[in-house]
């Protein structure tokens, strides 16, 4: 029923050990675990992108992650209300929920494919998907340190090897190793994710979810890893090495890039105020300690005429108008006839004695 995934998983493994055996030799157990370990890259490489996507919206989660907690609040008696504004809130932000388990649905099915593959190399087996007979024994007698890539240390009936069920504690010096690095693989992989999610939108669902990718996983990998053959433990311990480098590189670049949006958008708000003494445009808000221009205005124009005015009174001057106002009133007194100023009278007879 599963052809359409165990079909693919065989075909990129053959790909892989055919690359690899024109190099070590098809029969060499090199050329076997470079294939699955580039199998287990390929289909990373593959998924890069939506992984891409998970990281991003997973972030855009914690950001709004204190409106949903408002949210759940709020309508904590009513789960279709607050399933409602849930969505609502998830479409105005652009989030898609699934979209940050994608990655991590799609590998379940690759995990089972190749477990499925790899058990069907058995003993005398004419084919296996695109294996054919010389490429099932090829596989079957490939050792890693004398233990057969398709042997694990508890057999159900159908692994490799020699294909009896039970115990087969020879195989442990192999796989107990890499049982214990998958393990810790698992559990680094599962850290450094968890180190990244924003303590604000922590919940109880994360809280749960964290423990079990930091602890319960990892101690999975320990306890049914003695059921898995060791080809099938190889690509574990390779997915979880991917993951923990992926992690890294897309952790790095998205922080960068929201270094860079914090930095433009510093700039734009810096070019955008005013410079001090310059007066703000319309609209525009003036920079802390500056004062605004209608202040700056009155206070440089408004107090010196004052200052003036006053210091002319101070002094027995008076302003202009004042002053025409009593030259009216003297005109008036006087009939209009009007007084010639002392000054000019001593001209005047100057003159005349010249």
């Amino acid at each position: 029923m599963l052809d359409f995934i165990y079909y693919p998983v065989s075909f990129i493994l053959w790909v892989w050990h055919k690359v690899f055996g024109f190099v070590f030799g098809e029969d060499n157990a090199i050329a076997w675990i470079l294939g699955i370990v580039f199998l287990t890259f390929t289909i990373r490489g593959l998924l890069f992108k939506p992984f891409v996507n998970q990281v991003r919206s997973m972030r855009k989660m914690q950001d709004f992650a204190p409106e949903v907690k408002k949210i759940q609040k709020k309508y904590a008696n009513d789960r279709q209300r607050q399933a409602m504004e849930l969505q609502r809130l998830q479409k105005e932000h652009g989030v898609n929920p699934l979209g940050s388990c994608l990655p991590m649905l799609l590998q379940i099915p690759v995990f089972i494919g190749l477990n499925w593959v790899l058990r069907n190399f058995r003993p005398g087996a004419e084919s296996n998907y695109f294996f054919n007979a010389e490429d099932v024994a090829s596989y079957v007698d490939a050792q890693i340190f004398g233990v057969n890539l398709g042997e694990a240390i508890n057999h159900l009936g159908m692994a490799g090897g020699s294909g009896e069920s039970g115990w087969h504690w020879d195989v442990a010096p192999v796989a107990v190793p890499l049982m214990i690095v998958a393990s810790i693989a698992t559990h680094f992989t599962a850290r450094h994710s968890v180190a990244r999610q924003n303590p604000a939108a922590a919940t109880q669902q994360t809280a749960v979810m964290n423990k079990l990718t930091l602890y319960i996983f990892p101690a999975g990998v320990l306890v049914f890893g003695a059921f898995f053959p060791i080809g099938l433990l190889i690509y574990w311990l390779s997915n979880n090495v991917w993951t923990l480098g992926q992690q890294r590189i897309v952790y790095k670049r998205i922080d960068k890039e929201e270094e860079a949006k914090k930095q433009a958008a510093k700039e734009k708000r810096n070019n955008l105020a005013p410079k001090p003494g310059q007066k703000p445009k319309v609209g525009q808000k003036p920079r802390p300690g500056q004062k605004p221009a209608q202040k700056q205005a009155s206070q440089s124009g408004a107090q010196p005429k004052q200052q003036n005015s006053s210091d002319n009174t101070k002094n027995g001057k008076s302003p202009k108008s004042s002053g025409s106002s009593v030259r009216g009133g003297a005109w008036a007194k006087n009939g209009g006839n009007q007084r010639k100023p002392a000054g000019q009278g001593k001209k005047a007879q100057g003159r005349k004695r010249r």
